[in-house]
């Protein structure tokens, strides 16, 4: 099997992990192609031997699975590297809390096994597509995660009038807004009090950050429902993060938020069930007072 490898280049006293991770899939016979920024993490500032079958730069790779070493951040990294190309994505957890990258190192060799012995589910997660007129919104307008309309200074509150499928909704004035997919309703959308979302559940939660009014709730909307904002701002300016890339946006622009026209597969193991990894991450029904 040929695997294009992303990872994490900020976690030096974990690469025990990944010299692990190269040695299982040496066995295996595995071309492993690695990511040039991450194999210059690897060989040149820890001095680790890494046997590759080549190197690649941004999304000009070709695979039969990619594997992402570290948290859901390189995950998020590696499925926007991956975009329409329909390779599955596995998830190496080195990071902390990990809903996407949920196998453990203590894993690895056996979910290898399972995935050699064809034993394993792809998990299909929806992903947003923003429209917008701003060509640096265009340059990647995708987010497995949440699409985040933010205030961009400390002081004031902007305002944020949304229609869904052009019928209008309401006006939001809080400190932002978060479209956030299934994926993405346990990340950003979860801190600021959104609900949590089953995968496959097709639908779309927007959740206001900050809101002015108590009265004012997170709402969960179909997926195929197209989302229209138009955005006041005393400082007439915005920020837009997808997936936690931020860009600065003018006012004047309107932002269509739509489900896009591909999906991301997730490659999990057959005993890692989305309640049970809810359960445990959030540690729900754990007594505290032990």
């Amino acid at each position: 099997m040929r695997f294009a490898i992303f990872g994490n280049t900020f976690q030096a006293k974990k690469s025990c992990y990944v010299q692990a991770l190269f040695n299982l899939l040496k066995k295996k016979n595995a071309k492993a192609y690695v990511c040039r920024e991450f194999y210059h993490f690897l060989t040149a500032d820890l001095g680790l031997e890494i046997p590759v079958a080549g190197l690649f730069d941004d999304d000009n790779f070709s695979a039969d699975m990619v594997i992402s070493v570290g948290g859901d951040g390189t995950f998020l990294k590696a499925a926007g590297r991956v975009g329409k190309k329909d390779i599955p994505i596995l998830g190496i957890n080195t990071g902390r809390l990990g809903f996407l990258a949920d196998t453990s190192p203590e894993e690895m060799e056996i979910t290898l096994d399972e995935i050699y012995n064809n034993h394993y589910k792809v998990e299909e997660r929806s992903v947003l597509q923003l429209l917008s007129s701003d060509r640096r919104l265009q340059s990647s307008p995708y987010a497995l995660n949440e699409i985040a309309i933010l205030k961009r200074d400390s002081s004031s509150m902007i305002t944020i009038h949304t229609s869904i499928k052009g019928a209008y909704l309401t006006t939001y004035q809080a400190d932002g807004l978060i479209i956030a997919t299934p994926t993405g309703s346990t990340a950003y959308s979860l801190s600021v009090g959104g609900p949590v979302i089953a995968p496959q559940s097709n639908t779309i939660a927007i959740t206001p950050v900050a809101p002015h009014s108590l009265n004012v709730r997170p709402i969960v909307i179909r997926d195929d429902w197209e989302i229209t904002l138009e955005v006041e701002s005393r400082s007439h300016n915005f920020l837009v993060a997808i997936d936690g890339r931020s860009e600065s946006c003018k006012e004047n622009n309107r932002l269509t938020i739509r489900k896009a026209d591909y999906s991301i597969k997730v490659v999990k193991r057959f005993d890692h069930i989305f309640f049970d990894t809810l359960r445990t991450k959030m540690m729900w029904g754990a007594d505290g007072r032990k």
